[in-house]
């Protein structure tokens, strides 16, 4: 006690959260520009380009489902969403015929591919179709030990599994175990896409950092469309520059509260929470939006340290009860 009626000190807790490592970073892109006028040019000339590219492509063709597959990997597809859309429900609609026609000929591959494309745009698709490559012990034939391309779609496709399919839950067992024995046969490049695919599936990764890391894969590819990969690339410069600009006014709102000093107890992870706002969604319509997310997630995090750490289960019991009655 520290005199009549006075209460002890309260020892508050603290976990010692280290300093952001970022600092003033992004505060160096406010002059930041965006495209200049030639690039806003050749990024319009090589969108239509691509654009026709999936217009004049065969309908319910691997071309068409490769070019799509490839479109959406490096991160341009939100420009061709109507165009992909389209093409997507020709084949969900035609789907038994279209399986019937590359399935026969036992090609694992294109129907892993157009599985997954199905069930990624949120067509159901039965996994029945991948029966054809089991044998009657219920085990993938062996045939397919050595077929990289194709193990690696059934893998991709397997991601997009539900419940209680135990033919794809087999195929991841599957498809791992020999895609990591055909490692050592293959290319460095080729050994390097096969292992980062095997520890970030496509439906568990960051767009941005999977888009990023796909354009360096792609363009180590001998049949690469050169139109296509130089989209890419400049979509995602200029993508970068508007993230960078939003980074510079999110940092420059969180230092102007200052509650990295008011409130020391706190983490000061700003820009990792930009991060996941930014993974939520990246595409330059959303501008607003993740700022918003990002300053949610702000006091968010603020609030979580005050329950995890800093206040007394008195003082949390009242806080609670005021966010409750509000």
């Amino acid at each position: 006690m520290d005199g009549f009626g006075g209460e002890s000190e309260i020892t508050r807790q603290s976990d010692n959260h280290h300093p952001t490592v970022w600092g003033d970073h992004f505060l160096a892109y406010a002059n930041l520009s965006g495209a200049n006028e030639w690039e806003e040019k050749e990024h319009k000339d090589l969108k239509e380009e691509v654009r026709k590219m999936l217009v004049i492509s065969p309908s319910k063709s691997l071309q068409k489902l490769g070019l799509i597959n490839t479109i959406q990997l490096l991160g341009v597809a939100y420009h061709f969403e109507h165009e992909i859309e389209e093409s997507l429900s020709e084949i969900y609609n035609g789907y038994e015929e279209w399986i019937g026609e590359f399935g026969e000929s036992h090609d694992l591959h294109v129907v892993a591919l157009s599985f997954r494309l199905l069930r990624q745009q949120g067509y159901y698709v039965s996994s029945d179709v991948f029966r054809k490559f089991i044998d009657d012990q219920e085990n993938y034939n062996k045939a397919l030990f050595n077929d990289m391309q194709g193990l690696l779609s059934l893998y991709e496709a397997a991601q997009f599994r539900v419940y209680d399919e135990e033919i794809l839950d087999e195929a991841i067992n599957f498809t791992t175990t020999h895609l990591k024995l055909l490692l050592p046969k293959l290319s460095n490049s080729l050994s390097t896409q096969v292992s980062y695919a095997l520890k970030y599936p496509t439906n568990k990764t960051i767009a941005r950092v999977a888009t990023r890391k796909y354009i360096s894969f792609y363009q180590e590819d001998k049949s690469c469309d050169q139109v296509i990969l130089t989209f890419a690339k400049l979509d995602f410069n200029t993508l970068q520059k508007m993230h960078k600009r939003e980074l510079c006014d999110i940092t420059r709102w969180w230092k102007e509260l200052d509650l990295a000093n008011e409130l020391p107890f706190a983490r000061d992870r700003v820009i990792e929470l930009y991060f996941w706002s930014l993974g939520v969604y990246f595409e330059p319509q959303y501008n607003v939006a993740r700022k918003i997310l990002t300053k949610m997630l702000c006091f968010v995090s603020i609030t979580a340290d005050i329950y995890d750490t800093y206040g007394t289960l008195h003082e949390l019991t009242l806080l609670t009860n005021a966010i409750e009655r509000s």
